[in-house]
């Protein structure tokens, strides 16, 4: 379900309210939609750069990758896990950290075919993931934001998603309801391992995140999906390193021997977190 209701000034935390193809606020603050359909709601002052973000080339190599389902799996994964409980009452959920939107668009697909209504709202600090987002699918809704100053008031979603972003704690327990879901998709220690084998002389000891709990929140349970898949060209090679942290960690060395491949067989190796806002969490 398409909405852009419900949503903050990101300068003074008043309600937004459509007017045309415009949110305000009572004191004048103004957001033109884009021509697609998304809203950026991200103010110049709240910028750490110009162009924040993936930027243009990291987000088509994405969507380039992604759109040939090497991550379906994951997509399934979330779904099937999805705690059936929380399903019923046309669940609210935001993925922050939406990037250009495949996964928000995939489990619309799957909500659809089960049924369930629902409303998704994607949101990424990048104005370039979010074009694309707001591309691909026109029945979830998208903002240009910060994880840090989530442009929405307490209590507004049922379900947060994280899936391989910048979790702010904090900024997810105040905008999920009582008793809301928080969803953490990560990287497993095996994840790409054969891609890491060829960037990096060594390859770094795997530390798990959030080993001592999440405050504020209870771990319903922690799935592992690990399945193999194999690139066959260079320019697949070369999307998915694009879109990955590695292209900017890697040596000159790691990346020139990367270039040289035509094929790779890979391991994805991918943990899923569902926790549990626990009751008596103040929203603030």
């Amino acid at each position: 379900m398409l909405t852009l209701e419900n949503l903050s000034c990101p300068i003074d935390s008043e309600p937004l309210s459509r007017d045309a193809a415009s949110l305000k606020c009572k004191n004048g603050h103004t957001f033109d939609l884009a021509k697609t359909g998304y809203v950026n709601l991200l103010p110049v002052q709240n910028k750490r750069s110009k162009d924040p973000g993936d930027n243009k080339l990291m987000v088509n190599a994405r969507q380039s990758f992604l759109n040939q389902g090497y991550y379906y799996s994951v997509v399934e994964a979330i779904f099937s896990s999805y705690p059936e409980d929380a399903l019923g009452d046309s669940p609210r959920i935001l993925d922050a950290g939406c990037g250009e939107g495949y996964y928000l668009d995939k489990l619309g697909e799957l909500f659809q075919i089960q049924g369930i209504v629902n409303e998704r709202i994607g949101l990424d600090i990048s104005k370039w993931a979010v074009t694309a987002a707001s591309k691909r699918d026109k029945t979830a809704s998208w903002i240009v934001g910060s994880n840090a100053s989530l442009p929405m008031p307490n209590e507004r979603f049922d379900a947060v998603l994280c899936l391989f972003g910048f979790p702010v704690f904090k900024e997810f327990a105040r905008v999920l309801s009582a008793n809301g879901l928080l969803l953490l998709v990560e990287s497993g220690a095996e994840h790409l391992i054969e891609l890491r084998r060829i960037l990096y002389p060594s390859v770094h000891e795997y530390k798990p995140t959030y080993a001592d709990g999440i405050e504020g929140f209870e771990l319903l349970c922690e799935q592992v999906e690990t399945y193999q898949f194999s690139l066959a060209s260079q320019q697949e090679i070369q999307n998915l390193l694009v879109m990955t942290p590695h292209i900017h960690k890697a040596s000159f060395e790691g990346r020139e021997a990367v270039k040289q491949l035509t094929s790779i067989d890979l391991t994805a190796d991918v943990k899923l977190r569902w926790y549990r806002k626990m009751t008596g969490v103040e929203s603030v």
